[in-house]
């Protein structure tokens, strides 16, 4: 417990900003794990709208800086790859 009065609201603040970044943490991988399942699944229209979902939200996170931008065009750009050789196997 701190105890100096700056750190007792350094505290109070870091604590209501990893709530915020938990629920955007948590969405953008609730996102990112359906949008791997549609891939390995057989349904391309799905897939490419949940890709485009997943992509958005971590865009979000991102900008929110919840995540590191260079760990979101890293996430996104497996996420396409996969999409992409998913794609290119079903024709």
């Amino acid at each position: 417990m701190p105890n100096i009065k700056s750190a007792a609201k350094a505290m109070r603040i870091s604590g209501r900003r990893r709530l915020r970044n938990k629920s955007v943490r948590s969405a953008t991988r609730t996102y990112v794990t359906r949008a791997v399942k549609l891939i390995s699944g057989s349904q391309p229209d799905a897939a490419q709208e949940a890709v485009t979902r997943a992509v958005r939200a971590l865009d979000t996170a991102a900008q929110k800086g919840v995540i590191h931008a260079n760990a979101a065009a890293r996430s996104k750009s497996r996420l396409v790859k996969k999409l992409n050789a998913a794609l290119s196997s079903a024709q």
